[in-house]
Order: C-alpha cells, then sequence, then structure tokens
C-alpha cells in the first residue's frame, strides 16, 4: 500500500513515546486517540497489533462509546473553563504555580502477597502500578486453598520486568526437496521454487510478557481458620503523606471480622 510507510511512522512515534517514558509497551493500559486523524481505522488496528490485548485502545473504529477525537481538545478545554470561571485572575495564577500543582506518586508499585500451605512461596497481585498519583485506594479479592485453613497476607512493593520467550525454532522439512528420480536428485526448478518458500517464511517474533517480582515488604498481617473455598478481601489506601492503611477480611458478604494497620509515611516522590 501506498501509505503503509505513513501508517509506519506513526507507530514508531508511539514507540518512541512509550520508551522515552522509560516504559514498555506492556505497561500500557489504555490509548486514547485524539485529533482528526484518529478517524482512520487503520491507524487504531495498527495500535492493537502493537499493544498486548489487555490494553484498551479507545476509538471510534475500536468502540461504539469512544468520544470523537476531533472533540476531544475542545471538550478538555471546556472541561478547565468551566473549573476556573469563578477563580479571580491571582487565584487562576497562583493554582498553576508549580508548589500547587506538584503531586506526590507511588516510587514502586504496591500489591498482596497471599501465602498459604499450598502456595508457600505466595501470589503477588499488583494493586497500583508506579507512577501513580495519591491518595489512592485499592482492593483486592483473593481465593484461598480450597480446603480452607490460615492464610498469611503481605503488602509488598513490586517490580514489574519484561520477560522473552525465544520461539521454539521450526524444523526444516527437507524431505519435501528429496525426491527420487532415477539415481539423481530432484529438478533445479523444484530446487528453486522451495528456496523462494523458505526464503518468504517470515521469523516468529519473541514472545514477550509482563513478570512481577516481589520487593520490600511494607505490612504482613494473617488470617486464622479461612472457610473452605473461601476468599480474602484486602484494602489497601496511600494517603497524601505516604502513609499506608490496610485492612483484611475473610470476604464472605457480611462484615466479619478483620484486621487493620497502617504503615507510618515513607519516602515521598514528586513529579
Amino acid at each position: 500500500m501506498l501509505a503503509s510507510k505513513i501508517f509506519a511512522s506513526f507507530t514508531r512515534l508511539i514507540q518512541e513515546a512509550v520508551a522515552k517514558a522509560d516504559l514498555d509497551i506492556l505497561d500500557i493500559n489504555e490509548v486514547i486517540l485524539s485529533g482528526g486523524t484518529s478517524h482512520t481505522p487503520r491507524i487504531a488496528s495498527n495500535l492493537r497489533s502493537l499493544f498486548p490485548a489487555t490494553t484498551t485502545i479507545l476509538s471510534p473504529s475500536t468502540s461504539a462509546t469512544a468520544i470523537n477525537p476531533s472533540d476531544l481538545s475542545a471538550r478538555g478545554a471546556a472541561i478547565q473553563a468551566s473549573l476556573i470561571q469563578e477563580f479571580e485572575k491571582e487565584d487562576i495564577e497562583q493554582s498553576t504555580h508549580p508548589m500547587v500543582t506538584v503531586t506526590p506518586h507511588l516510587r514502586h508499585a504496591i500489591g498482596v502477597l497471599v501465602v498459604s500451605d499450598s502456595t508457600e512461596k505466595g501470589l503477588f497481585k499488583p494493586l497500583a502500578e508506579k507512577e501513580t498519583a495519591v491518595p489512592l485506594r485499592r482492593q483486592g479479592d483473593f481465593a484461598v486453598p480450597s480446603g480452607g485453613g490460615d492464610v498469611m497476607i503481605k503488602i509488598c512493593e513490586g517490580v514489574s520486568e519484561i520477560k522473552i520467550t525465544k520461539p521454539t525454532p521450526k524444523q526444516k522439512q527437507n524431505d519435501k526437496k528429496k525426491t527420487v528420480n532415477g539415481a539423481g536428485g530432484g529438478s533445479d526448478d523444484d530446487d528453486d521454487e522451495d528456496e523462494d518458500e523458505d526464503s518468504d517464511e517470515e521469523e516468529e517474533e519473541d514472545l514477550r510478557e509482563k513478570v512481577w517480582k516481589v520487593g520490600t515488604v511494607l505490612a504482613e498481617t494473617a488470617i486464622k481458620g479461612v472457610k473452605k473455598g473461601g476468599r480474602i478481601e484486602v484494602s489497601v489506601t496511600v494517603n497524601t503523606d505516604m502513609s499506608v492503611l490496610v485492612t483484611a477480611r475473610e470476604g464472605d458478604g457480611k462484615a466479619g471480622a478483620g484486621v487493620r494497620g497502617k504503615v507510618e509515611r515513607g519516602e515521598v516522590v514528586e513529579n
């Protein structure tokens, strides 16, 4: 296609933007297309191929409820104008001062590690990604062993890595090239055709996936005697002073007994 190079340049631009932000394609949860060019279905299609299936691509061609990309900038400006329409000029200037707009955020992701008799190493589930602005509140629901029992719960910092798996090389089917024709082999034309077929085969891309490793343990607690087939509800709240409030209880749908604790302020990071 004549436009293939143009569409490829859009994709490269997005890849470069993600790389400059020190992120990986697998770190992106949602992409919102803005501007008139975003109406082109091919652009959204290319982004679907670039990002993993878990990433939401919001555009007219991928979601019937997506806002018109041509209206996004105007809508954003209108929202900002409505918020400051009653402010005095001095207040507006003060509200844009760096000391006011700076927002604390997480240096590392925060998640929950659930340890039981059947999972000695534990199962880690991230609740809040790094760079998430605070204050924030996240809640997770965790299954326990089918037999029930005691469950250890650890609130940990998580570090994500990209695991790359090389595809298994395909065996060349040389049998197709060998034909018995008296004392000789196959014809030269057949060999040329087979070589063309091999050259046309594209190499399989490496399999890339996001994996989590457990970092610093911020807090830990335990719930004893969890019912058979029960579940554990864990709630994590990070305040603006970076203190962490943790609540855990057996999730039976009733306001039963649980545990609650608080981790005092850690290091504040500002963007």
